[in-house]
């Protein structure tokens, strides 16, 4: 609405909805790294020996919904498909006691890894002493015994689109969730790190393979955007 009233200015809005082009000069873009994701799930399902893996988000939204789906994908190549996950939201962005508690829980179950898309997960993992995986920034530092892995969101590709298409008096409705992909330099896996030694040499060539394949366009992973289940 707000666009509307004022055409000569360009609005770029993080959201899962899609472009109107009833509304020129409105474009809504979204942290798609999907591709991250599932490198992560490569490496979270090589590491499992409980083939038992617990994901605890804020909300079952598109944005958090898409990198739980390509985590579990990856998991299930490398864990196999009898792995069992457990899936919950915490229903807050931001509450960590709530989201350590859910972690607990999901310890307690049999899960000795944790996809941490909420603060608070890590802390779970650090006291219990099993692994978790980072979502859109590198908390290692922080958890150096704990995170073995991370999905990196980067949105500067994003921004430098807008602000070139701006400069080129071409901005339109488009959907720049896109230069969040792998191949558009919008996600990365982080450095393992202190965790360079412990990821076994065979599944660092197989990640190392699959994200030479995504970059290039070769290898596609799937936006499922439908809330994940436990199994």
């Amino acid at each position: 609405a707000v666009a509307a009233d004022y055409p000569e200015v360009a609005f770029l809005m993080g959201s899962s909805f899609p472009a109107d082009e009833s509304v020129p000069n409105f474009a809504p873009f979204d942290n798609y790294i999907q591709d991250a994701s599932y490198l992560t799930g490569l490496i979270a399902g090589a590491m499992t020996k409980t083939k038992n893996i617990g994901l605890v988000g804020g909300f079952p939204i598109p944005e958090v919904n898409r990198l739980m789906n390509a985590f579990m994908q990856g998991v299930r190549e490398t864990a196999g498909d009898d792995t069992k996950f457990q899936v919950a939201f915490i229903g807050s962005w931001f509450d960590p006691p709530k989201a350590k508690e859910t972690a607990f829980a999901q310890i307690d179950a049999g899960a000795d890894i944790l996809y941490a898309e909420r603060f608070g997960v890590s802390d779970a993992a650090k006291e219990r002493g099993v692994l978790a995986i980072g979502n859109v920034i590198d908390t290692q530092s922080d958890y150096p015994e704990t995170v073995v892995a991370s999905a990196l969101w980067d949105f500067k590709p994003t921004l430098a689109k807008a602000i070139a298409e701006v400069k080129a008096g071409t901005f339109k409705a488009a959907d720049y969730g896109v230069y969040s992909f792998m191949k558009e330099g919008g996600c990365s896996l982080a450095p393992l790190g202190t965790f360079e030694d412990k990821v076994p040499d065979e599944v660092k060539k197989l990640v190392a393979e699959k994200e030479t394949a995504i970059r290039s366009g070769q290898l596609v992973i799937e936006i499922n955007d439908n809330e994940p289940k436990s199994s």
